[in-house]
């Protein structure tokens, strides 16, 4: 099978600087102000450089050499959004994290659509004065409130944390339990 590669040295404007104030009147929901525009063009194969003015960009690879995949990214997604949530809320309860490393794991449905069923997120958490309790609420919240990655998926998508703070592990949380497969 030949793959083509595209001219990507032709200049053109970016779909973020074409995206208009009334191109948004489409996909607006009435009361809701904030907008979010990405520029995605392939790169050959099965790459794609997602760009966002002002911003670097990345690269999502199908294949998964020069980059996550699409799924994958959506699972770093999750849990970046997430994290951003529990870090501000223990900075907000005066016991801010040292350190936090999330483990993601993203079931998918065995045939077409591959979508994801379920997700086990491990948020490894360290730093003095973190109370257990504090903790817990803060992913809870994150994770059960704030992050839109989160919001935006599926409603029947299960999704599960486990919290290990300070290198002792908690039990697991069912955030939502969702319909799908358990990961």
């Amino acid at each position: 099978m030949t793959t083509r590669t595209p001219d990507i040295a032709r200049p053109r404007a970016t779909t973020v600087e074409r995206v208009s104030e009334e191109a948004h009147s489409d996909i607006a929901v009435a009361g809701k102000a904030s907008a979010d525009s990405v520029h995605v063009s392939w790169r050959g194969d099965k790459r794609y450089r997602v760009d966002r003015a002002g911003a670097p960009s990345i690269t999502l690879d199908g294949a998964r050499e020069a980059g996550p995949g699409p799924v994958e990214a959506l699972l770093g997604a999750l849990a970046a959004c997430s994290a951003i949530d529990l870090i501000d809320y223990l900075a907000k309860r005066r016991t801010p994290a040292g350190a936090l490393d999330i483990a993601v794991e993203g079931v998918r449905n065995a045939t077409a659509p591959r979508r994801v069923l379920g997700v086990r997120l491990v948020y490894d958490v360290s730093g003095p004065g973190i109370g257990a309790d504090d903790a817990e609420r803060g992913v809870a919240l994150a994770v059960g409130t704030y992050c839109s990655v989160v919001a935006t998926l599926s409603p029947d998508v299960r999704i599960v944390s486990q919290l290990v703070l300070n290198g002792v592990p908690r039990g697991d949380v069912v955030q939502r339990p969702g319909a799908g497969a358990s990961p």
